[in-house]
């Protein structure tokens, strides 16, 4: 049985005489745990996947305000290793997502100049979604602008597990001395590796925790949480979260 996912109207734009000054103090990489979406489903009384449908358009709000903000990088967490756990007829839906994305804004992204990236076990995704990240990564290798990182079938504990592995068998190998092991030397076996890490972690739906999601990365990241629900996450919203970033003093253990 199919089921219907009905359209919804949104009524999130921001009327250009509302927008705030120019931003001065931009985060260069902003990471999101988008959460939320089942539960913005429940509250309508539609089925799960009506909630993971809508929050593909909030991807598309998020990265055209990302990318006019100019973040140079983006990362956003669209499926945990532990969200594997979850029913089949959701796992499935969810990884059909890549795909109508790039259907939909792919001509969006190119506009805007932005480069796809991915970081998690790619192996361990099926065909179809590994060629849709493939496709998206090949259109896009040649832009010059914001990095859109998306981690899928990505898990902290488990990147830290495989850079140790790797490691290990670099040093059996005799490819790595232990006396050459340090923070950014290991930095450089995560699938992060040449990235900046994040200045900024967004979460949405109220929930404040990390959830397993770039634990060495995240050190001394500066954190961000909104009870908006991701299909409602919208310009306005991050837009809010850069204000309050400009407002911080990071000092990384110092004065």
């Amino acid at each position: 049985m199919s089921i219907k996912i009905p359209f919804i109207k949104h009524k999130d734009k921001i009327k250009e005489q509302e927008q705030p000054n120019e931003l001065k103090n931009v985060p260069a990489h902003v990471a999101i745990i988008m959460d939320g979406n089942g539960r913005w489903a429940k509250k309508r009384g539609l089925p799960r996947i009506a909630g993971h449908n809508e929050g593909v358009h909030a991807v598309n709000r998020v990265v055209k305000a990302a990318a006019e903000a100019k973040v140079e990088i983006l990362t956003l967490y669209a499926f945990s290793t532990e969200n594997w756990k979850r029913p089949k007829s959701e796992i499935d839906y969810i990884m059909k997502l890549p795909k109508e994305f790039l259907h939909i804004y792919l001509p969006e992204l190119m506009k805007n100049n932005v480069r796809i990236q991915m970081i998690g076990e790619f192996d361990e995704l099926p065909a179809h979604t590994k060629d849709a990240v493939n496709y998206g990564i090949e259109q896009t290798k040649n832009n010059t602008g914001m990095l859109l990182n998306f981690a899928l079938n990505y898990g902290g504990r488990h990147e830290i597990t495989q850079a140790i592995k790797k490691m290990l068998e670099d040093i059996n190998c005799s490819k790595l001395s232990i006396d050459q092991i340090s923070e950014d030397h290991f930095s450089n076996y995560l699938y992060t590796k040449g990235l900046q890490d994040p200045d900024l972690l967004i979460r949405t739906s109220g929930e404040q925790r990390i959830s397993n999601f770039l634990l060495w990365q995240l050190a001394y990241t500066e954190l961000w949480f909104t009870d908006v629900l991701w299909p409602d996450f919208n310009e306005e919203v991050f837009r809010k979260a850069l204000q309050d970033y400009q407002n911080r003093k990071r000092r990384f253990g110092g004065l």
